[in-house]
């Protein structure tokens, strides 16, 4: 027969639910981190497109400029 506490749980079993716990928390604190690095790059990202955005109207813009003048010089 197993040797039990005083609250009537095998010492072996309570020492195992302890180390589950602690494999828990280690496992959230990760999944803390890679969410808060996570967070980060997608800031990152988002700050970049909108800058390859903006290049990408300008030369639209630029493109269609290029048109008028070249359309006008064919007219001539």
């Amino acid at each position: 027969m197993a040797i039990e506490n005083v609250s009537g749980f095998p010492v072996g079993f309570v020492g195992e639910i302890g180390q589950i716990v602690l494999w828990m928390q280690a496992v959230g604190i990760v999944l803390i981190i890679w969410i808060i690095v996570q967070g980060a790059v997608f800031y990152f990202n988002r700050k970049r497109m909108r800058e390859v955005y903006q290049i990408k109207k300008d030369m639209v813009r630029i493109e269609r400029k290029i048109d008028k003048i070249l359309s006008k010089k064919k007219n001539r």
